[in-house]
């Protein structure tokens, strides 16, 4: 199909955009990845498009010792490349790697994917994880929100009325910490019929002191889940992880659709689990 006829603007400045967004029916357009899909399939109309992408100062990537923002314009392929980006926060180049294709990559933006808000992308996960935060652009100012308090359900957000999204803040990796990430796809590049992202800290004689986990394609939003209590207190060697799998798949609550039952999506949740967090525990104890 082709998309419903729509209007479309360029505007230069945040406050020129939100002027347009005011007008019933108007939506920002950044990469597109998201949101050309659901147009030509006509699962969305707008009678605007808000294009961002001549606003300037939208496209930097700021990394510091508190962690890293990403701008709206930063395109998923300079996000995963970012070497400074991935020394702070190890998560965003190894979920970003799992992002769609190269294709994709390319166009898309990974503020926006946080903003499309879909439970099956990568990027909102993380996040989650990281307990990273948006800020978003109103007319009455820019708004800072947890991303807690963000996401209140499949492609919804808690933003509302004129508004943008104009950055993610993702905080740095704690000291002694570890991440890993991986997921399941019928094929590469499809949407993961379950992901998992961890982190994992150690003390200082090496014992774990936190092990967290969140998963793609499980919940109807981004979910982080504390697996401490599985590994508390053990060595690296001598942690069960398949205990900590064991507990995550107890606290998920996985739906079931035409690509994997509920029963299988959790079965994933524990093997990705034992997986992902035995992988951060040996990168924090090299740390």
């Amino acid at each position: 199909m082709k998309p419903a006829p729509f209007g479309y603007a360029d505007p230069t400045s945040l406050d020129e955009a939100l002027t347009l967004l005011a007008e019933d029916g108007a939506k920002v357009l950044a990469g597109g990845q998201s949101l050309l899909p659901l147009l030509s399939m006509r699962l969305a109309s707008p009678a605007t498009l808000v294009d961002i992408n001549r606003i300037p100062g939208l496209d930097s990537v700021a990394v510091s010792g508190a962690g890293v923002r990403v701008g709206a314009l930063v395109r998923h392929a300079d996000l995963l490349h970012h070497a400074e980006a991935a020394r702070v926060q190890p998560l965003l180049a190894r979920a970003t790697a799992n992002v769609a294709h190269p294709a994709i990559r390319n166009r898309g933006t990974t503020v926006g994917s946080i903003a499309h808000a879909d439970p099956s992308g990568e990027m909102t996960s993380v996040l989650a994880l990281t307990g990273g935060s948006v800020t978003v652009a109103t007319p009455g100012g820019p708004q800072t929100v947890d991303w807690a308090d963000f996401f209140v359900g499949p492609l919804e957000t808690s933003v509302h009325g004129p508004a943008v999204v104009t950055e993610a803040f993702f905080p740095a990796l704690p000291p002694r910490s570890g991440t890993a990430f991986e997921e399941v796809s019928r094929r590469k590049g499809d949407y993961a019929v379950c992901g998992a992202g961890v982190t994992v800290t150690l003390d200082e004689d090496s014992r774990v002191t936190a092990a967290r986990a969140a998963y793609i394609s499980v919940g109807l939003v981004p979910e982080v889940h504390d697996l401490t209590e599985a590994v508390a207190g053990r060595t690296v060697a001598e942690a069960d992880w398949a205990a900590a799998g064991a507990l995550a798949r107890t606290l998920v609550d996985p739906d079931g659709d035409l690509h994997a039952s509920a029963d299988y999506r959790r079965l994933l949740v524990g093997v990705l689990t034992e997986r992902t967090l035995a992988r951060a525990a040996e990168e924090a104890a090299s740390r």
